[in-house]
């Protein structure tokens, strides 16, 4: 269910009831998905979920068992990999250790160039007999890979080695490799799995930025949901080979379709209701004014409250009462566990409470999402 859509851009790959089976097992089953052109589009879900072999489907890769992968509106499921407008970087970067930094990222140049001018050393030997299609001068080649070094940060590494390089900067070679000959759409297939929690995060913003300024299509296979949260225009929540949610970040987060989607993106209260009328829920004993409507009368429900959304107040003076059960220190909130007569809340707060004090817990009707009792999508 795609939970927002964006009618100004033109779609640019769109998947058709996209199935896939290996050795009898469904690993993809009947994916709809629409990409539109300039979008960070984030496929999103944990391993086995069939994230990556859609990745792989539209890079071709992989052929669908059934269904149709269209791009620019033509149907290319059997279009090879070398013939789609699309580049990819895997979670291993595949530089060449034997060139250097400008070479590696020349390289799809100089394999595109017809009459293979300026190969450096040996490396024209190799080449020379490959059949190419577009003419570059040297000059040119030279002007879009230092042009592109300079976007990723890179300027002046020309003549460095891959050997000399940290996993920050060779990830920043294997993202320009792939951007020089300008695809349409780049997929990365978890590129920054491999690095340390603070360049992951430096690398989030300026994947997104690189994005932004060179106007391609972004694919990006994740199961971390702060990379999707951080970088995507769209996230694709995928479980057991299907498409649970579809929508912006913001989307996302504050309105899950089902529970799934609640407990894999960020953290939630999840509790067990019941709707009494619209605009009015009931959990733990009580009723709670709430924004949602539409629901059956009694209709079975889930409610998600985000830790972030619930208010630590005195005894008495919140919609339930409780005791700190547990304090947490997360650097820049507290994690704190207040057990109540039906359940335990968790909830991030700036505030300290010892242990043990009794306490009130209250939040906002808007802060109450209500979704209907275990609606996993398709299933």
């Amino acid at each position: 269910m795609e939970t927002s859509f964006n009618g100004q851009r033109r779609p640019l790959i769109e998947l058709v009831n996209l199935s896939k089976e290996y050795n009898g097992q469904i690993v993809l089953k009947g994916i709809d998905l629409t990409i539109f052109e300039n979008e960070f589009v984030t496929l999103l879900g944990p391993s086995g979920c069939g994230k990556t072999t859609t990745l792989r489907i539209i890079g071709g890769f992989e052929e669908p068992t059934s269904g149709n992968v269209y791009f620019d509106g033509k149907d290319i499921k059997s279009v090879p990999t070398h013939l789609r407008s699309t580049n990819t970087v895997f979670q291993r970067y595949a530089l060449f250790p034997h060139l250097d930094v400008f070479e590696n990222v020349a390289f799809g140049l100089r394999i595109k160039n017809r009459h293979n001018r300026g190969i450096r050393g040996f490396v024209k030997e190799k080449f020379k007999k490959i059949p190419l299609e577009v003419t570059l001068t040297e000059a040119e080649i030279e002007e879009k890979v230092k042009s592109m070094l300079k976007l990723v940060g890179l300027e002046g590494y020309e003549n460095r080695l891959i050997n000399k390089l940290s996993g920050g900067q060779m990830q920043r070679v294997a993202i320009a490799r792939a951007l020089v000959n300008s695809p349409k759409v780049l997929l990365l297939d978890e590129p920054l799995a491999a690095l340390d929690l603070k360049l992951r995060q430096e690398m989030q913003y300026e994947l997104k930025e690189l994005q932004r300024k060179t106007g391609t299509t972004f694919i990006f296979v994740t199961h971390d949901q702060e990379e999707a949260l951080t970088m995507s225009d769209k996230i694709v929540v995928m479980h057991e080979g299907i498409i649970q949610q579809v929508g912006s970040p913001t989307d996302i987060y504050n309105e899950p379709i089902n529970r799934f989607v609640a407990q894999f993106i960020g953290e939630s209260n999840i509790v067990e209701g019941h709707m009494i009328k619209d605009y009015l829920v009931a959990f733990d004993g009580q009723e709670f004014e709430c924004v949602d409507r539409g629901f059956g009368v009694n209709q079975p429900v889930d409610i998600v409250i985000r830790p972030e959304d619930i208010d630590i107040v005195k005894e008495n003076e919140g919609k339930i009462n409780g005791v700190i059960d547990s304090v947490v220190f997360k650097g820049v909130h507290y994690e704190i566990d207040v057990k109540t007569d039906k359940r335990v809340y968790t909830i991030h707060t700036t505030d300290y409470h010892p242990l043990g004090t009794k306490v009130g817990i209250t939040f906002e009707p808007s802060d109450l999402h209500i979704m209907e009792k275990e609606n996993y999508a398709h299933l």
